[in-house]
Protein backbone atom coordinates (compact mmCIF):
# COMPACT_ATOMS: atom_id res chain seq x y z
CA UNK A 1 0.00 0.00 0.00
CA UNK A 2 1.21 3.89 -0.61
CA UNK A 3 2.86 5.27 2.46
CA UNK A 4 1.60 8.97 2.52
CA UNK A 5 -1.16 9.19 0.25
CA UNK A 6 -4.21 10.83 1.53
CA UNK A 7 -6.86 8.68 3.15
CA UNK A 8 -10.78 9.22 4.03
CA UNK A 9 -11.40 7.94 7.32
CA UNK A 10 -15.08 7.48 8.23
CA UNK A 11 -15.61 5.61 11.98
CA UNK A 12 -18.86 4.99 13.99
CA UNK A 13 -20.71 2.86 16.82
CA UNK A 14 -23.27 0.52 15.39
CA UNK A 15 -24.85 -0.95 18.49
CA UNK A 16 -26.10 -4.63 18.34
CA UNK A 17 -28.01 -6.88 20.40
CA UNK A 18 -27.24 -10.24 21.65
CA UNK A 19 -29.95 -13.27 21.31
CA UNK A 20 -29.70 -14.08 24.58
CA UNK A 21 -27.75 -12.88 27.63
CA UNK A 22 -24.44 -14.71 27.45
CA UNK A 23 -22.83 -15.16 31.15
CA UNK A 24 -19.31 -15.69 31.85
CA UNK A 25 -17.41 -14.90 34.65
CA UNK A 26 -17.96 -11.17 36.27
CA UNK A 27 -19.60 -10.39 33.17
CA UNK A 28 -22.79 -10.47 31.50
CA UNK A 29 -23.48 -9.18 28.20
CA UNK A 30 -26.87 -8.07 26.29
CA UNK A 31 -25.22 -6.46 23.63
CA UNK A 32 -22.29 -4.60 22.47
CA UNK A 33 -21.38 -1.53 20.70
CA UNK A 34 -19.49 -2.18 17.78
CA UNK A 35 -16.34 0.38 16.36
CA UNK A 36 -16.43 0.56 12.51
CA UNK A 37 -13.69 2.42 10.60
CA UNK A 38 -14.40 2.66 7.49
CA UNK A 39 -11.05 3.92 5.11
CA UNK A 40 -11.02 5.21 1.43
CA UNK A 41 -9.06 6.21 -1.32
CA UNK A 42 -9.88 6.25 -5.22
CA UNK A 43 -13.32 5.29 -4.80
CA UNK A 44 -11.94 2.03 -2.97
CA UNK A 45 -12.93 1.42 0.56
CA UNK A 46 -11.67 -0.85 3.35
CA UNK A 47 -13.60 -1.46 6.75
CA UNK A 48 -12.40 -2.81 9.87
CA UNK A 49 -14.74 -3.94 13.05
CA UNK A 50 -13.58 -4.12 16.63
CA UNK A 51 -15.86 -4.90 19.78
CA UNK A 52 -13.08 -3.80 22.39
CA UNK A 53 -12.21 -5.87 25.13
CA UNK A 54 -14.47 -5.62 28.50
CA UNK A 55 -12.48 -6.39 31.10
CA UNK A 56 -10.34 -3.14 29.79
CA UNK A 57 -13.36 -1.13 29.98
CA UNK A 58 -13.12 -0.70 26.26
CA UNK A 59 -16.65 0.34 25.01
CA UNK A 60 -17.52 1.62 21.57
CA UNK A 61 -17.12 4.69 22.54
CA UNK A 62 -14.17 4.72 23.81
CA UNK A 63 -12.50 2.88 20.53
CA UNK A 64 -14.13 5.63 18.27
CA UNK A 65 -12.58 8.56 20.68
CA UNK A 66 -9.30 7.07 20.20
CA UNK A 67 -9.73 6.86 16.79
CA UNK A 68 -10.42 10.37 16.37
CA UNK A 69 -7.89 11.43 18.26
CA UNK A 70 -5.49 10.14 15.79
CA UNK A 71 -7.89 11.28 12.58
CA UNK A 72 -5.13 13.55 11.16
CA UNK A 73 -2.40 11.07 11.47
CA UNK A 74 -4.42 8.69 9.88
CA UNK A 75 -5.91 10.66 6.99
CA UNK A 76 -2.36 11.75 6.15
CA UNK A 77 -1.84 8.12 4.66
CA UNK A 78 -1.19 5.72 7.08
CA UNK A 79 0.44 2.37 6.71
CA UNK A 80 -0.13 -0.89 9.02
CA UNK A 81 3.64 -0.72 10.15
CA UNK A 82 3.54 3.33 11.83
CA UNK A 83 -0.07 2.31 12.53
CA UNK A 84 1.63 -0.52 15.31
CA UNK A 85 3.28 2.74 16.96
CA UNK A 86 0.44 4.96 16.65
CA UNK A 87 -2.44 3.12 19.13
CA UNK A 88 -1.92 0.84 21.47
CA UNK A 89 -2.78 -2.83 21.12
CA UNK A 90 -6.83 -3.02 21.46
CA UNK A 91 -10.00 -2.48 19.76
CA UNK A 92 -9.49 1.15 18.04
CA UNK A 93 -6.49 -0.35 16.36
CA UNK A 94 -7.78 -3.53 15.39
CA UNK A 95 -10.97 -2.10 13.33
CA UNK A 96 -8.31 0.81 12.00
CA UNK A 97 -5.43 -2.40 11.25
CA UNK A 98 -8.45 -4.28 9.60
CA UNK A 99 -9.42 -1.31 7.25
CA UNK A 100 -6.03 -0.86 6.38
CA UNK A 101 -5.91 -4.47 5.41
CA UNK A 102 -9.35 -4.83 3.48
CA UNK A 103 -8.23 -1.38 1.95
CA UNK A 104 -4.81 -2.78 0.35
CA UNK A 105 -6.98 -6.10 -1.12
CA UNK A 106 -8.93 -3.45 -3.00
CA UNK A 107 -6.07 -1.37 -4.19
CA UNK A 108 -4.10 -4.43 -5.60
CA UNK A 109 -6.58 -6.65 -6.49
CA UNK A 110 -5.32 -9.69 -4.18
CA UNK A 111 -7.12 -11.18 -1.55
CA UNK A 112 -5.67 -10.79 2.19
CA UNK A 113 -4.45 -14.69 2.56
CA UNK A 114 -2.38 -13.76 -0.64
CA UNK A 115 -0.91 -10.36 0.87
CA UNK A 116 -0.26 -12.23 4.08
CA UNK A 117 1.43 -14.94 2.34
CA UNK A 118 -1.03 -17.76 3.05
CA UNK A 119 -2.53 -20.62 1.14
CA UNK A 120 -5.92 -19.77 -0.20
CA UNK A 121 -8.64 -20.41 3.17
CA UNK A 122 -10.51 -23.24 3.99
CA UNK A 123 -13.40 -23.35 5.88
CA UNK A 124 -13.31 -23.94 9.50
CA UNK A 125 -14.24 -26.44 11.96
CA UNK A 126 -15.14 -23.91 15.19
CA UNK A 127 -16.84 -23.84 18.36
CA UNK A 128 -19.73 -22.78 19.63
CA UNK A 129 -19.99 -21.37 23.13
CA UNK A 130 -22.36 -21.98 25.66
CA UNK A 131 -22.40 -19.40 28.18
CA UNK A 132 -22.32 -20.06 31.81
CA UNK A 133 -26.12 -20.90 32.93
CA UNK A 134 -27.29 -23.94 35.48
CA UNK A 135 -25.81 -27.15 34.64
CA UNK A 136 -29.83 -28.30 33.19
CA UNK A 137 -30.21 -25.55 30.63
CA UNK A 138 -26.91 -25.78 29.15
CA UNK A 139 -27.16 -29.58 28.89
CA UNK A 140 -30.57 -28.79 27.06
CA UNK A 141 -29.20 -25.77 24.83
CA UNK A 142 -26.06 -28.91 23.80
CA UNK A 143 -28.99 -31.08 22.63
CA UNK A 144 -30.89 -28.75 20.66
CA UNK A 145 -27.56 -27.19 18.55
CA UNK A 146 -28.22 -29.85 15.79
CA UNK A 147 -25.02 -29.42 13.72
CA UNK A 148 -22.71 -28.52 15.77
CA UNK A 149 -19.23 -30.36 15.94
CA UNK A 150 -17.41 -28.73 18.91
CA UNK A 151 -18.23 -26.66 22.21
CA UNK A 152 -17.20 -24.59 24.62
CA UNK A 153 -18.39 -23.84 27.76
CA UNK A 154 -17.94 -20.83 30.07
CA UNK A 155 -17.08 -22.19 33.72
CA UNK A 156 -17.37 -19.22 36.48
CA UNK A 157 -16.02 -21.17 39.72
CA UNK A 158 -19.56 -21.50 41.53
CA UNK A 159 -19.12 -25.01 42.70
CA UNK A 160 -21.36 -26.22 39.86
CA UNK A 161 -18.80 -26.38 36.88
CA UNK A 162 -18.25 -30.31 37.56
CA UNK A 163 -22.17 -30.15 37.06
CA UNK A 164 -22.23 -28.25 33.46
CA UNK A 165 -19.62 -30.00 32.08
CA UNK A 166 -21.36 -33.60 32.60
CA UNK A 167 -24.44 -32.13 31.54
CA UNK A 168 -23.68 -31.20 28.35
CA UNK A 169 -21.32 -34.41 27.92
CA UNK A 170 -24.21 -36.11 28.52
CA UNK A 171 -25.97 -34.08 25.89
CA UNK A 172 -23.30 -34.28 23.29
CA UNK A 173 -21.36 -37.15 23.84
CA UNK A 174 -19.41 -37.09 20.47
CA UNK A 175 -18.48 -33.36 19.81
CA UNK A 176 -15.09 -31.97 21.09
CA UNK A 177 -15.24 -30.03 24.35
CA UNK A 178 -13.41 -27.45 26.00
CA UNK A 179 -13.88 -25.22 28.47
CA UNK A 180 -13.18 -21.30 29.61
CA UNK A 181 -12.88 -20.34 32.92
CA UNK A 182 -12.34 -16.29 32.28
CA UNK A 183 -9.81 -16.26 35.37
CA UNK A 184 -12.26 -17.83 37.79
CA UNK A 185 -9.89 -20.62 39.55
CA UNK A 186 -6.58 -20.74 41.59
CA UNK A 187 -4.71 -23.50 41.21
CA UNK A 188 -6.72 -25.32 43.94
CA UNK A 189 -9.86 -24.98 42.33
CA UNK A 190 -8.02 -26.44 38.93
CA UNK A 191 -6.58 -29.02 40.32
CA UNK A 192 -10.14 -30.17 41.91
CA UNK A 193 -12.26 -30.05 38.77
CA UNK A 194 -9.47 -31.82 36.85
CA UNK A 195 -10.58 -35.13 37.64
CA UNK A 196 -13.80 -34.41 35.98
CA UNK A 197 -12.68 -32.86 33.07
CA UNK A 198 -10.09 -35.84 32.61
CA UNK A 199 -13.21 -38.00 33.03
CA UNK A 200 -15.88 -35.98 30.46
CA UNK A 201 -12.90 -35.75 28.01
CA UNK A 202 -12.39 -32.16 27.70
CA UNK A 203 -9.86 -31.71 25.54
CA UNK A 204 -8.68 -27.95 26.31
CA UNK A 205 -8.87 -25.59 28.98
CA UNK A 206 -8.51 -21.85 28.61
CA UNK A 207 -7.83 -19.58 31.32
CA UNK A 208 -8.16 -20.93 34.52
CA UNK A 209 -6.64 -18.42 36.24
CA UNK A 210 -6.40 -14.95 37.27
CA UNK A 211 -3.77 -11.96 34.59
CA UNK A 212 -0.97 -12.75 36.82
CA UNK A 213 -1.23 -15.53 38.10
CA UNK A 214 -0.23 -17.71 35.36
CA UNK A 215 3.29 -18.91 37.46
CA UNK A 216 0.91 -20.38 39.91
CA UNK A 217 0.00 -23.36 37.29
CA UNK A 218 3.72 -24.04 37.05
CA UNK A 219 4.56 -28.04 37.38
CA UNK A 220 0.63 -28.64 36.97
CA UNK A 221 0.21 -32.29 35.98
CA UNK A 222 -2.41 -31.74 33.49
CA UNK A 223 -3.03 -34.16 30.84
CA UNK A 224 -5.45 -31.37 29.17
CA UNK A 225 -3.63 -28.36 27.36
CA UNK A 226 -3.73 -25.00 29.13
CA UNK A 227 -4.70 -21.85 26.78
CA UNK A 228 -3.92 -18.50 27.47
CA UNK A 229 -5.92 -15.77 26.45
CA UNK A 230 -6.45 -13.16 28.66
CA UNK A 231 -2.54 -13.63 29.50
CA UNK A 232 -1.99 -13.85 26.07
CA UNK A 233 -2.36 -9.84 25.16
CA UNK A 234 -0.16 -9.42 22.59
CA UNK A 235 3.19 -10.90 20.82
CA UNK A 236 5.29 -9.10 24.18
CA UNK A 237 3.79 -12.13 26.28
CA UNK A 238 4.25 -15.00 25.10
CA UNK A 239 8.12 -16.21 25.61
CA UNK A 240 6.83 -15.09 29.16
CA UNK A 241 4.10 -17.90 28.84
CA UNK A 242 5.44 -20.72 26.98
CA UNK A 243 7.12 -22.81 30.53
CA UNK A 244 3.20 -22.39 31.45
CA UNK A 245 0.78 -22.64 28.69
CA UNK A 246 0.06 -25.44 25.92
CA UNK A 247 -1.61 -22.78 23.59
CA UNK A 248 -2.20 -19.27 22.97
CA UNK A 249 -5.80 -17.84 22.30
CA UNK A 250 -5.51 -14.79 19.43
CA UNK A 251 -7.62 -12.12 19.64
CA UNK A 252 -7.69 -9.58 17.21
CA UNK A 253 -9.39 -7.15 19.67
CA UNK A 254 -6.29 -8.13 22.14
CA UNK A 255 -3.76 -8.19 20.03
CA UNK A 256 -5.08 -4.68 17.72
CA UNK A 257 -5.35 -6.16 14.58
CA UNK A 258 -4.71 -8.77 12.24
CA UNK A 259 -0.86 -6.98 12.05
CA UNK A 260 -0.04 -8.34 15.30
CA UNK A 261 -2.53 -11.36 15.47
CA UNK A 262 -0.61 -13.03 12.55
CA UNK A 263 3.05 -11.84 14.89
CA UNK A 264 1.37 -13.60 17.74
CA UNK A 265 0.37 -17.10 15.46
CA UNK A 266 4.12 -17.30 13.61
CA UNK A 267 5.75 -16.63 17.25
CA UNK A 268 3.46 -18.82 19.24
CA UNK A 269 5.17 -21.72 17.20
CA UNK A 270 8.29 -21.02 16.81
CA UNK A 271 7.71 -21.29 21.14
CA UNK A 272 6.44 -24.77 20.17
CA UNK A 273 3.06 -23.43 21.12
CA UNK A 274 -0.28 -24.20 19.88
CA UNK A 275 -2.94 -21.55 18.37
CA UNK A 276 -6.42 -20.68 19.02
CA UNK A 277 -8.48 -18.13 17.73
CA UNK A 278 -11.16 -16.49 19.18
CA UNK A 279 -13.15 -13.45 18.84
CA UNK A 280 -15.32 -11.30 21.57
CA UNK A 281 -18.33 -11.03 19.94
CA UNK A 282 -18.85 -9.73 16.40
CA UNK A 283 -20.36 -9.69 13.01
CA UNK A 284 -19.27 -11.61 9.91
CA UNK A 285 -16.77 -8.08 9.32
CA UNK A 286 -14.83 -9.23 12.33
CA UNK A 287 -15.24 -12.75 11.53
CA UNK A 288 -12.92 -12.24 8.29
CA UNK A 289 -9.32 -11.08 9.55
CA UNK A 290 -9.96 -13.47 12.05
CA UNK A 291 -10.39 -16.11 9.80
CA UNK A 292 -7.30 -15.83 8.05
CA UNK A 293 -5.61 -16.56 11.49
CA UNK A 294 -7.88 -18.91 11.66
CA UNK A 295 -5.99 -20.65 8.73
CA UNK A 296 -2.58 -20.92 10.98
CA UNK A 297 -4.43 -22.70 14.31
CA UNK A 298 -5.19 -26.09 16.13
CA UNK A 299 -8.48 -24.32 17.68
CA UNK A 300 -11.27 -22.16 15.89
CA UNK A 301 -13.52 -19.99 18.41
CA UNK A 302 -15.13 -18.06 15.98
CA UNK A 303 -19.25 -17.80 16.22
CA UNK A 304 -19.79 -14.54 17.45
CA UNK A 305 -22.08 -13.56 14.25
CA UNK A 306 -24.60 -16.31 15.92
CA UNK A 307 -24.74 -14.61 19.03
CA UNK A 308 -26.23 -11.86 18.12
CA UNK A 309 -29.87 -11.30 16.67
CA UNK A 310 -28.83 -9.90 13.72
CA UNK A 311 -25.63 -10.10 10.97
CA UNK A 312 -24.45 -7.89 8.49
CA UNK A 313 -25.20 -8.56 4.47
CA UNK A 314 -23.58 -10.97 3.36
CA UNK A 315 -23.50 -13.16 6.57
CA UNK A 316 -21.47 -15.59 7.52
CA UNK A 317 -22.57 -19.04 7.49
CA UNK A 318 -22.22 -22.06 10.22
CA UNK A 319 -22.66 -25.12 8.09
CA UNK A 320 -22.19 -28.07 9.48
CA UNK A 321 -20.11 -27.17 12.29
CA UNK A 322 -17.44 -24.93 9.89
CA UNK A 323 -17.46 -21.00 9.66
CA UNK A 324 -17.80 -20.45 6.15
CA UNK A 325 -17.02 -16.71 5.39
CA UNK A 326 -18.97 -14.70 2.85
CA UNK A 327 -17.71 -14.81 -0.94
CA UNK A 328 -18.14 -10.99 -1.44
CA UNK A 329 -17.01 -10.33 2.25
CA UNK A 330 -13.87 -9.41 4.01
CA UNK A 331 -10.62 -8.93 2.27
CA UNK A 332 -11.23 -9.93 -1.33
CA UNK A 333 -10.95 -7.44 -3.84
CA UNK A 334 -14.08 -8.14 -5.94
CA UNK A 335 -15.82 -5.47 -3.67
CA UNK A 336 -15.44 -2.47 -4.39
CA UNK A 337 -17.24 1.17 -3.44
CA UNK A 338 -20.21 1.70 -4.86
Amino acid sequence: MPVATPLALSVRIEPMRLKTPFRITGHVMEKVDLAVCTLSRGGRIGRGEATGVYYHAETGASMLAAIEAVRREIEVGISRETLQDLLPAGGARNAVDCALWDLEARERGQPVWQLAGLSEPSALLTTFTLGADTPQAMGAKAAGLGEVRALKLKLIGDGLDADRVRAVRAAAPDVWIGVDANQAFDRKGVEALLPCLIEEGVSLLEQPCAIGADESLEGLNSPIPLAADESAQTSADIARLAPVYDVINIKLDKSGGLTEGLKMAHLAREHGLGVMVGNMVGTSLSCGPAAIVGQLCDVVDLDGPWHLAADRDPPARYEDGYLVCPPRGWGLPEREAA
